[in-house]
């Protein structure tokens, strides 16, 4: 195997399944040319589009003597660094949640179609509650099962967290003190446990990135972006339009509906708690991307964006910036299209048109923006680069879920009971997508620095403004509500009660009367008057 000598190694007839080849000895060699004249009868026929992954033992550089010093191939966290599979990844967990019981707690949001729980671990000071002005944070992973470096990097990020707390790591405990944090290592635990028993040299490029059911999860979420932009094309009174809680259509909720049981499991968890920030985690590519990943014409590819352009790309950016491999101006790009280009953040939309994804559909279902991070080139790295791919992520990771204190939030209150309005709607002038308040009245709405005019409103209640400041700082600026009943809305709840009424709310019904007998008192007298007029010309 020198110079011009040749190696002969098979193929097969099915693209999806990889071939290991071994050299018949131990070869050095500079250059390895691969020329697949043998995938056609008479040689090569246009386009061929070949995966080679060529393993081999690492040597150092001849030149530098001091290459194993210079080149760090281990991360100083001591962490497990290796693939877990379903039961590996289970262990894990609870090896952590007994390390760290006091912040953490396991639980399930469902099953996958063979019956594999999605456990998600939660890290709070205060675990299996929310708490009054706490935003939640979630990471999802493993969405596409063969795209296993998300998975790892979260179980590498609970037990992080966890030493690094006990330690005494300011950043960490203000995390875990400030921020209800969900991590759900994997979504789609079937397919991945189809690509695991392959292992990362034969893994292929879409062995088990469908669910068990054949179902691609980040097409699978309701298509609420056609509904939006729908309804904007038939309505002709704006004021009409809604911009923000889309509802679900019948035909998504039906049990004959093709939506995978994981898909459905993690729509109830959106459901269920109020999010307000989330990554989801994919791997094959370097690159960050952001709402809206659907194209309004269903083109191929064109620049989509939402309300909330400006945050997304702050969002974006922020991983993208202190991603190691991302950040690199030097590296090398994934595939044919060169990221770093775009600071290595792109609108998903002007990448490739995905309908039914899970960040456009969390975005226009609830409070909560995410975004996509496509960590690696490889989907499936080896379990060697496992330590190098956490220090590549690790500081990403962490100022990520930092942006959650970013913008403003408050609590929206009944100004004369003090108790908190759920579902009260938050507006901020220019910007056309609202937010609402939780189920204590408590909200969050993630904005770029700046002074805007914020608008709180509900059912019953007169709407209230107020012009609030956020700032560079890595805490939100605090901006409460409190709305006052309409007349109406108070008079129903006294009848109801069989209450007498207060002094203020007769005396405005008086006003009201008074103020209505005026009006059709003038009318009656116009009237009156035209017809007296009519009476004398005649």
């Amino acid at each position: 195997m020198n110079g011009t000598q040749e190696a002969v190694f098979e193929g097969n007839q099915d693209a999806e399944t990889p071939v290991l080849a071994l050299f018949n000895k131990s070869t050095v060699a500079r250059y390895i040319r691969i020329n697949p004249q043998s995938w056609y009868q008479n040689g090569s026929q246009g386009d061929i589009c070949l995966r080679a992954e060529v393993l081999g033992c690492k040597l150092p550089d001849p030149n530098n003597i001091y290459a194993w010093q210079t080149e760090p191939t281990e991360s100083r966290d001591k962490l497990d660094f290796r693939h877990h599979n379903y039961k590996e990844m289970r262990k894990l967990m609870k090896s952590v949640n007994e390390a760290c019981p006091d912040i953490t707690r396991i639980y399930s949001i469902g099953k996958s179609y063979t019956g594999l729980k999605l456990y998600v671990m939660e890290i709070s000071d205060n675990p299996g509650k929310h708490e009054l002005g706490e935003p939640e944070f979630r990471y999802v992973a493993g969405m596409h099962g063969n795209e296993v470096l998300g998975r790892e990097l979260l179980l590498n990020l609970m037990q992080y967290m966890c030493q690094e707390y006990k330690r005494g790591n300011q950043r960490v405990v203000h995390l875990v003190k400030e921020t209800r944090i969900h991590l759900l290592p994997s979504m789609n635990p079937d397919g991945y446990e189809i690509a695991f028993k392959k292992g990362s040299e034969l893994a292929g490029w879409a062995l088990g990135r469908y669910s068990y059911e054949g179902i691609d999860m980040n097409h699978n979420f309701a298509d609420l972006n056609s509904v939006m932009w729908t309804a904007i094309e038939l309505e002709t009174d704006r004021s009409k339009l809604i911009n923000h809680y889309f509802p679900i259509p019948e035909q998504y909720t039906s049990e004959d509906a093709f939506v995978a049981s994981e898909t459905r499991a993690v729509i109830n968890w959106m459901q269920n708690i109020p999010f307000v920030l989330s990554a989801n985690l994919h791997g094959g590519e370097l690159v960050v991307t952001y709402p809206y990943d659907m194209t309004r014409d269903w083109a191929p590819r064109e620049h989509t964006p939402t309300a909330d352009d400006s945050f997304f790309r702050w969002l974006a950016t922020v991983y993208a910036s202190t991603n190691q491999v991302m950040s690199n101006p030097d590296r090398r790009p994934c595939h044919n299209k060169d990221f770093t280009r775009y600071n290595n953040i792109i609108n998903g939309a002007d990448w490739h048109n995905v309908p039914g994804s899970m960040n456009d559909f969390s975005y226009l279902h609830t409070n909560c923006f995410e975004v996509t991070v496509e960590l690696s080139c490889d989907k499936f790295p080896h379990a060697s680069e496992l330590p190098i791919e956490w220090e590549n992520n690790r500081e990403s990771l962490l100022v990520y879920m930092e942006q959650v204190h970013r913008g403003i939030k408050g609590v929206v209150r009944d100004k004369d009971t003090e108790a908190g309005i759920a579902d009260a709607i938050i507006k901020v002038d220019d910007i056309d997508h609202h937010i609402r308040s939780a189920a204590d009245g408590d909200y969050w709405r993630l904005l770029n620095p700046g002074e805007y005019q914020v608008t709180a409103s509900a059912e019953g209640y007169l709407p209230s403004s107020r012009r609030c400041q956020v700032m560079y700082d890595y805490y939100p600026t605090i901006c409460d509500f409190r709305l006052t009943k309409t007349p109406k809305q108070r008079l129903q709840e006294i009848l109801e009660k069989g209450g007498k009424l207060p002094k203020d709310l007769q005396l405005r019904l008086r006003q009201l009367r008074l103020r209505k007998l005026r009006v059709t008192t003038k009318a009656i007298n116009q009237r009156r008057a035209g017809a007296a007029s009519r009476a004398k010309r005649v």
